[in-house]
């Protein structure tokens, strides 16, 4: 089946995450938090129990559209294999989204990504600092998963989970980063802010960490509390996702559909 029939094929439902989700791709792309074809964004197909979708193999982030988004099962079996696709899934992305969509049903939304800034700070050994206003988002809710190598081993989602836990952010060590959102606004907010804080912080250390001023710890608890990860959805969720889309150009923008 061409892949340009997908529109009338899917539900209604599926349909819109396509379109949110291949808009993120390109949001991932405008803000250079891209890594070529090597990371992945997952987001779970309501109604249908642990199936989501995920990039193909091979496509950069700009160029994605809705109907390239490869929809496959837990287990990494396709489950749209009526529409003709030349790219298969990277194994890598479907083992840390697939241990993470299985673990926590909460979650609707899981991104990884590879930059310079992200990674530098994963392979700092105190991790991500309490330096700025966006790393204090964070503070007290930021999970550490240690390298493994290249993520191919079934054998290490267990751990890759156990050590989330319930938190929404990780830092993979040595490797990047790695958000969950319940909405696709939120993950974006989440990935942006978090991928924020590792830039500040390299540019900060750079001139020395002598120089440094660090908040007290009651101001640290304070910040985070205010931003309150681990409460509702925040309405400014959408308001930052559709402020990103119309700066991108994609708010008006079928081309990604």
């Amino acid at each position: 089946m061409d892949r340009a029939q997908m529109k009338q094929v899917v539900s209604a439902e599926e349909w819109k995450l396509r379109c949110d989700l291949a808009a993120l791709y390109r949001l991932v792309a405008h803000y250079r938090m891209t890594d070529l074809i090597y990371t992945h964004i997952s987001a779970r197909v309501p109604g249908e129990g642990e199936v989501f979708l995920i990039n193909p193999y091979g496509m950069v982030f700009s160029e994605i559209k809705a109907s390239d988004l490869v929809k496959i099962d837990i287990d990494g079996n396709l489950v749209d294999e009526g529409f003709d696709s030349p790219y298969a899934v990277n194994k890598a992305g479907f083992v840390i989204h697939s241990a993470i969509h299985r673990a926590r049903q909460d979650v609707a939304c899981v991104v990884h990504t590879h930059t310079a800034a992200g990674v530098a700070v994963s392979a700092q050994t105190h991790g991500l600092l309490p330096i700025s206003q966006h790393a204090l988002k964070f503070h007290g809710c930021l999970s550490y998963h240690k390298y493994e190598g290249v993520a191919l081993d079934l054998d290490e989602q267990q751990r890759l989970v156990a050590d989330l836990g319930e938190n929404r952010a990780m830092i993979l060590r040595n490797h990047g980063l790695l958000v969950c959102g319940r909405t696709i606004p939120e993950a974006f907010d989440h990935i942006f802010y978090l991928e924020r804080a590792c830039d500040i912080q390299v540019k900060a250390c750079a001139a020395g960490m002598d120089h440094i001023e660090f908040p007290d710890e009651a101001v640290r608890a304070h910040t985070a509390g205010q931003f309150a990860m681990k409460g509702p959805v925040k309405p400014y969720y959408e308001l930052a996702w559709q402020a990103a889309l119309r700066e991108a150009g994609i708010a008006a923008s079928d081309a990604f559909r």
